[in-house]
């Protein structure tokens, strides 16, 4: 069974009020009154009051194309890695050289070789590691890579394995021929990294208390859904695609995926007392709400995390899942992380304290 052995995030040393991004959003993009009024009330209703930011806020959106804005994604996302990983395998009482698998998952810039082999003298991993670096799956990538280590873990119970998410998204600010989904994200997405240490035994490493075990997963991909959220890659870089669609979407379908998902393991929803999951932005936080018929507390962390530092992509669920640990589930309660990115889809891990 997997156990969750330590969780730590990082976040960039740079932090800012929302009102700063609304005010440098317009003054950077040069665009017309009608637009700015509409800009701004975007900003003020999206639920973030603060976010990070891996440069100074002055130099976002400035970095003059997609090479460089990418080889510096390349730079500061080894960085930021580098710290949350080193911060989790600390906390587990591990040594790089303990761990058999590493999964990386980013969606906001490109690096070949990828961010893991790139961390591998850094941190002293093993040049035999198992790598799996993850692309294009969006904000559900920290849930479903959280899945896919428990996959391994099953088959290598005597394994360590870890996760790590690192998203830049102020480094894919666009300036220029704005569209309303480039104005919403503009008020949303902050920067961070999370990583998670994880065994499938009681080998090397602290028994921390606390922690959950990873009992089961589902994957589900909604039909017809596929032009609702992602990334489309122009000559300026990555723009994203985002219709108002996305929360009805959530809405329809989640409800049954977890319902379904809990009753093959004799659960319902009033037996989860944490609920880990994705703060896309309000709309999408209130379509889970209404879909599961959930009390306002049972989101209130995930609404917390998007105030105090916006929507980090994949790392998310991951920031959550510290905070949730931080709050002390008692003993023997269950848990359900949720995650929800492109496709649309929605990955539901199964945890138990």
């Amino acid at each position: 069974m997997t156990r969750i052995m330590a969780v730590r995030s990082a976040l960039p040393a740079y932090r800012y009020p929302q009102a700063e991004f609304t005010r440098a959003m317009c003054g950077d993009s040069g665009i017309r009154p009608s637009r700015r009024a509409l800009l701004e009330r975007l900003h003020a209703n999206s639920g973030v009051e603060y976010r990070h930011t891996v440069l100074p806020l002055p130099e976002c959106g400035g970095l003059g194309g997609i090479g460089s804005a990418n080889d510096r994604y390349i730079r500061e996302a080894a960085d930021l890695g580098e710290r949350a990983l080193r911060g989790a395998l600390e906390a587990a009482g591990l040594a790089g050289a303990d761990l058999d698998l590493l999964i990386v998952t980013s969606v906001t810039g490109v690096a070949v070789p990828s961010l893991d082999a790139r961390l591998m003298p850094r941190l002293g991993l093993r040049p035999d590691i198992k790598r799996l670096p993850i692309f294009g799956l969006g904000c559900v990538a920290g849930a479903a890579a959280l899945a896919r280590l428990h996959d391994y873990l099953l088959a290598w119970p005597h394994h360590h394995a870890a996760v790590l998410a690192v998203e830049l998204c102020s480094l894919n600010w666009r300036v220029t021929a704005l569209t309303t989904a480039d104005l919403v994200s503009s008020g949303l997405f902050g920067d961070g990294a999370a990583a998670v240490a994880a065994t499938g035994g009681r080998g090397p490493g602290r028994r921390a208390g606390g922690y959950p075990r990873v009992l089961a997963s589902r994957s589900v991909v909604y039909p017809d859904s596929g032009d609702t959220l992602g990334w489309r890659l122009g000559s300026d870089g990555f723009r994203i695609v985002l219709t108002a669609d996305l929360p009805g979407v959530i809405e329809r379908g989640l409800g049954g995926s977890v319902t379904a998902f809990l009753a093959e393991h004799d659960l319902t929803v009033e037996d989860i007392s944490a609920w880990i999951c994705h703060p896309g932005g309000p709309k999408v936080i209130d379509a889970v709400q209404h879909s599961l018929k959930l009390p306002d507390s049972a989101l209130e962390l995930s609404r917390r995390s998007l105030a105090e530092v916006g929507n980090l992509s994949s790392v998310s669920v991951l920031h959550i899942l510290e905070k949730t640990i931080d709050a002390g589930p008692p003993p023997g309660s269950a848990g359900l992380m949720i995650g929800l990115g492109p496709g649309v889809s929605a990955e539901l891990v199964l945890l138990r304290w």
